[in-house]
């Protein structure tokens, strides 16, 4: 019996009966793994931490999980994990339904700010749609686009037809629908009542009808029985009367002895339900306390037998929980750090704002001071602010409050407030907040130090991981010398994970080993520049606008500098290829344009005189190398060694250093669409599925793909 791996519509209609349970749960955080796993962190006022996981790939589930049984969180949250986060931090678990009786759950989510839906289709290709109170669709999985229905970004959320609900269905209907039917009564079962094969058969047998009886030989008896015990089964869930069994086979290895008791024994979970079937009354069943419980166990078991068990005897560290820790922390820290960054530019804006109102300001300190050596209170002086904001004076109307106890007067300016002492100018008040937002710079400076040392221990924890695993590594393996490993086919591969400097940055390897890089913004094509510019660099650029400032490093920035090094003409033309495949030429659907490459002592941040440089841009002095009709080539690929990672760039130079690579070509797929297509065209290569899961989710892909619309050069759709 192949064990089960998608919850039918019946364990769905139990399941939200139990689900109801943890109404005003607060979410805490949400993760997503790889394209097909979500997972909710939550707080219940009974239960404590909550974590509920649904997946929508090969195996189609919802259901909570014991702490202990979590996935470690990925190190980079992709971009749907960031919106659901900014969604639903801090908002109520407000219910749960099964549409219809369909493979759909509906999550609804409740804060201050509005209602999110979380709409998880556990059919067909599996998918997970966002929306807010009125279905408007925020973000999904997957995109669809049928005749029958739309779910995409923007639209309203069209669930499937309407499907017979055999839980809720009358007598007289139940009569109708089977007498639609023009095959035998399990089949009638299955389909039009929307059964499936394993409840329509239990549904015969609690009934004592024969699975096979042709539907024309069925009579109102027959039919009588059936529909009793349909009801006896929609009472069970509606009342939410469960006994749930999980079920095992059991083997042994010694032939000899036909015990189950067996040392020898084995088992192997097939089947989880949230009551006991007659069907499997020959099979051996595990009672649970609760059909969430059950659920937990059985997948769990699956998880583990589909991947093999670790041996206890290993006392393998838990890097893991190690690394995940530091990444916490950077993750804390980076937030710290853009606050400040926050914190600053706002302190430098209000600094701005009081000299673009200067007159305003003066104009208000002025008279608040005049109407203290006048002997008025502050009290006075707030109630004339506010007459004279009803009669329409401009200065008046700027006034959000006064502080008397503080010497402190809030103006609202261009459209922010901003506090102002009374006792000095408007000056002395901007070179104030000047002084504030530099004392929040160092602060910065302080928490970009602290990320570099919790980044140091991060990449020790994952150096001593790597130098684990590698010893663990079978011997055959270890005495290949270099030899090319089949890592398609391997059962397990290892992670050897490894942040450079540059991968920020749009960046490739040439095939004769140079770095380029490219920057994604314009902030990061001035930082090039400025930054990692060096003698003996290639500086490479697209004619067509629009396109990132292209590096060909001679020299790591670690190493010297030298003007000497001569770079090969392959990897100049590979750069070339890389600056037009990621400018608007691949993003107009063009297949070709011009490139110009000049040294690096060439380039200039200075402009000529009465011209202006806007930011990320360079001038250039001297001759320029043309690439005419360069064309684009883009592939993404995995690297399984020396590192485990994604890496994208021209298929020239990437083909030898990734395991199995993917070209792509101008195309109609959006960039995130396109990525999940390559996602799950590598899962399909590699029989480690779980690596590609850990190394290469479709955020990570995304990273490496050009600006716009793309296909997979091999695939006809």
């Amino acid at each position: 019996m192949d064990p089960k791996r998608e919850l039918t519509s019946v364990d769905l209609a139990a399941l939200v009966r139990e689900l109801e349970s943890l109404e005003g749960a607060k979410v805490d955080k949400a993760y997503l793994y790889g394209d097909d796993l979500l997972r909710l962190k939550m707080r219940d006022f009974d239960r404590g931490r909550v974590e509920l996981l649904v997946e929508v790939g090969e195996v189609k589930r919802a259901h909570t999980v014991a702490p202990e049984r979590v996935p470690d969180a990925p190190g980079r949250p992709p971009q749907f994990a960031m919106m659901l986060r900014n969604r639903l931090s801090g908002a109520d678990f407000a219910g749960v339904e099964q549409f219809e009786f369909d493979r759909i759950l509906e999550f609804v989510f409740e804060r201050d700010d509005g209602t999110t839906r979380i709409i998880v289709e556990l059919f067909g290709q599996g998918n997970v749609a966002v929306t807010d109170g009125e279905y408007e669709v925020i973000d999904c999985l997957e995109t669809v686009r049928l005749k029958s229905r739309t779910v995409v970004p923007g639209s309203r959320y069209e669930f499937p037809e309407t499907r017979t609900n055999p839980l809720s269905i009358s007598r007289e209907a139940f009569g109708h629908e089977m007498d639609d039917s023009d095959t035998d009564v399990v089949r009638t079962l299955a389909t039009q009542l929307n059964f499936g094969g394993l409840y329509a058969e239990e549904v015969c047998t609690r009934a004592g009808v024969e699975k096979a009886m042709d539907i024309d030989d069925a009579d109102e008896d027959v039919y009588d029985r059936l529909y009793g015990a349909v009801e006896r089964l929609a009472i069970d869930i509606r009342t939410g009367n469960v006994d749930p069994r999980l079920y095992v086979e059991r083997e042994s290895d010694d032939h000899d002895d036909d015990s189950d008791d067996s040392d020898d024994a084995t088992e192997r979970v097939v089947d989880v339900t949230p009551f006991p079937l007659e069907e499997y009354a020959e099979v051996a069943a595990e009672p649970a306390d609760s059909f969430l419980a059950a659920l937990d166990d059985y997948f769990f078991r699956l998880e583990l037998e589909e991947e093999g068990e670790p041996d206890p005897t290993e006392q393998r560290p838990d890097f893991e929980s190690e690394i995940a820790k530091y990444e916490r922390i950077i993750e804390q820290q980076e937030g710290a750090i853009e606050g400040f960054e926050q914190e600053a530019d706002a302190l430098r804006e209000q600094a701005e704002s009081l000299y673009g109102n200067y007159g305003l300001v003066d104009d208000v300190l002025s008279t608040i001071r005049d109407a203290r050596e006048a002997g008025h209170s502050w009290e006075e002086i707030d109630a004339r602010f506010e007459e004279g904001s009803e009669r329409g004076i401009e200065a008046a109307e700027a006034v959000v409050d006064v502080d008397g106890s503080e010497g402190v007067v809030t103006l609202e300016i261009d459209g922010e407030h901003v506090d102002v002492i009374v006792d000095q100018g408007v000056e002395q008040n901007a070179d104030r907040l000047y002084q504030e937002a530099k004392t929040v710079e160092e602060k910065k400076e302080g928490a970009l130090a602290a990320i570099e040392d919790t980044r140091e221990d991060l990449e020790d924890a994952k150096r001593r991981r790597d130098e684990w695993e590698l010893e663990d590594e079978p011997a055959e393996q270890a005495e290949e010398d270099g030899e090319d490993r089949d890592w398609l086919s391997m059962p397990s591969i290892p992670i050897r994970e490894n942040e450079p400097w540059y991968d920020r940055f749009r960046w490739f390897h040439t095939s004769d080993g140079y770095l380029v890089i490219g920057g994604r913004n314009a902030d990061q094509n001035e930082e090039l520049v400025k930054k990692y510019l060096e003698p003996g660099d290639k500086v490479l650029h697209t004619q067509a606008h629009g396109g990132p400032v292209t590096v060909l490093k001679a020299t790591d920035p670690s190493e010297a500098a030298s003007a000497d090094i001569e770079l090969p003409e392959t990897s100049i033309e590979e750069a070339a290829q890389f600056a037009v495949t990621y400018s608007s030429v691949w993003k107009d659907g063009r297949y070709a344009g011009d490139v110009y490459a000049v040294d690096a002592d060439q380039v200039t941040k200075t402009p000529e005189s009465g011209e202006y440089l806007e930011k990320g841009g360079f001038a250039v002095r001297g001759d320029r190398t043309y690439y005419y009709d360069t064309p684009v080539g883009s592939a993404v690929g995995i690297q399984c060694e020396p590192y485990t990672r994604v890496i994208g760039g021209p298929p020239s130079a990437i083909g030898g250093q990734a395991a199995t690579t993917i070209e792509l070509e101008p195309g109609r797929y959006a960039q995130a669409d396109a990525a999940k297509r390559l996602y799950r065209r590598f899962r399909e290569r590699f029989e480690d599925d779980s690596f590609v899961r850990k190394v290469a989710s479709p955020d990570r892909i995304q990273h490496f793909m050009p600006p716009g619309g793309s296909r997979l050069a091999d695939d006809s759709s």
